[in-house]
């Protein structure tokens, strides 16, 4: 069977290195050709994730442009991947997540006929603008695969309500945990290492959503700012992303505040060490709300909606949007408060068990629900 893994982004390498490894053992006993083509939509964070996972791609289209715009990205990687496909003809198409990349791979695919496999399949918010692109690409994405791996049973469902067939769908749990569970066991780098001490609390930020360019993701680091004046012990450390949508507005507000450690991107060792070693995570990311319980960390939510509802069930995580007060005072409560840290850190991870690449590759080989016939 001939599999061709397309990535584009950081997020992505991290959750399909576990799937990579697994094609790449199934290789080695003859039943996988396996092959990986970067479109490289992020550049240098994503080489940071190749090589921690130490993944070599087989095809590297090199698209990343300076101020790209999600038009731009799309009609580059529709053009670009065309010949690829031509070339290789996979059986099976395997992307992952809610890029750009995902979505213009899905339909460059579809367009051939080309069998895929989507990971991380069935998440919504059932609101098209938050996150933004993110989940009209998902939408897409789905709507154009033959096998939905999707991470959670409330994940099923929401392809059930979308009228994907059942027969399509696996659910496997997520890859992200199969990774975080890998460098977790890794030791400490010394970068981490230096930022720790006795009688500190770190909290780690991540901020960079689209939808939070602008007003919200000031009122975000005004919370920041707050926060420092009022907890002393506390070390809040944000790795700022490189757009400069996200860094300029940060460095301006933040980068003199005492007790605030602004941080270039770190590669994703030294972030899961830090979430690791972290008292509370501020975040709008996905991922992190998935790799946090495994690490027994309780998340806040900087978003109006997530699309992983079951970290909320679970109470691993809770919503609390970019109001600073409130930011504020839910951050502080779980500082403070022994008891409600503990409420947040004592379930077990919602999105899985560390064993989803298996299913996921598994199920590639063991059982065929594509609707087209590979390689007319």
């Amino acid at each position: 069977m001939r599999v061709l893994t397309i990535l584009g982004t950081r997020p992505e390498a991290i959750k399909l290195a576990p799937v990579l490894h697994e094609l790449q053992r199934r290789a080695e006993i003859g039943d996988v050709r396996s092959r990986v083509c970067v479109t490289a939509q992020h550049r240098q964070m994503l080489d940071q994730v190749l090589d921690v996972f130490r993944i070599v791609a087989d095809i590297d289209l090199d698209l990343m442009q300076e101020a790209q715009t999600l038009s731009q990205v799309a009609a580059r990687v529709l053009s670009a991947l065309e010949p690829v496909l031509h070339a290789e003809r996979p059986d099976w198409m395997i992307v992952q997540g809610d890029t750009t990349t995902v979505m213009a791979s899905a339909i460059a695919a579809n367009h051939l006929r080309i069998r895929v496999a989507h990971v991380e399949a069935g998440l919504r918010t059932g609101n098209r603008s938050s996150p933004f692109p993110e989940e009209m690409n998902r939408v897409v994405a789905d709507h154009v695969s033959d096998w939905h791996f999707a991470p959670t049973e409330q994940a099923r469902q929401n392809l059930h309500r979308e009228g994907v067939s059942d027969r399509s769908i696996r659910v496997t749990g997520n890859t992200i945990v199969d990774a975080v569970l890998d460098i977790a066991a890794r030791p400490c780098p010394p970068e981490v290492s230096a930022l720790l001490a006795p009688d500190v609390k770190l909290v780690l930020i991540t901020a960079h959503r689209r939808e939070n360019f602008g007003p919200p993701l000031r009122d975000i680091c005004r919370a920041i700012e707050q926060l420092a004046v009022l907890h002393k012990d506390v070390r809040f450390i944000y790795p700022v992303h490189l757009n400069p949508n996200v860094r300029e507005p940060v460095h301006a507000a933040l980068r003199r505040v005492p007790g605030v450690v602004l941080l270039p991107p770190v590669d994703y060792v030294a972030l899961v060490h830090l979430m690791k070693n972290s008292a509370l995570i501020l975040t709008d990311s996905g991922g992190i709300q998935e790799e946090a319980p495994s690490l027994r960390v309780p998340v806040l939510v900087l978003r109006a909606t997530t699309e992983r509802p079951e970290a909320v069930t679970a109470g691993t995580a809770r919503v609390v949007g970019t109001d600073p007060d409130r930011i504020v005072a839910e951050a502080g409560r779980l500082l403070r408060d022994p008891a409600a840290h503990a409420a947040m850190t004592r379930e077990h991870n919602p999105f899985g068990d560390g064993h989803a690449a298996t299913r996921i590759v598994d199920a590639l080989l063991q059982g065929d629900c594509g609707e087209f016939v590979a390689n007319p």
